[in-house]
């Protein structure tokens, strides 16, 4: 995979896959999934910069699995995997 970089305060997360079938066995077509909330972290940015010139750490770092805003972010496919770039106030916590 080509390393990805994002800029200031941004990330990029590989959203998780959802449930193609429910509990009761009923297959769910692709147009009728919800988008996923929850990804793990591939890349993070420098930070936000600040008016007195520094950089603002970032809490999240790589690895991390988040949950995000529903219709937050960018998304982009990459040789053949599905990413999404998110600002660091999109990312609403970590898990686990």
């Amino acid at each position: 995979m080509a390393k990805i970089r994002p800029v200031g305060d941004r990330v990029v997360v590989k959203p998780a896959a959802k449930e193609e079938v429910t509990r009761s066995g009923i297959v769910i077509p692709d147009t009728a999934k919800e988008k996923p909330q929850e990804g793990t972290v591939i890349s993070v940015g420098s930070g936000r910069l600040l008016d007195n010139g520094e950089r603002a750490t970032i809490d999240i770092k790589e690895g991390d699995r988040v949950l995000f805003a529903k219709y937050g972010g960018t998304e982009f496919k990459l040789e053949g995997e599905e990413y999404l770039v998110l600002k660091e106030s999109d990312i609403l916590a970590i898990i686990g």
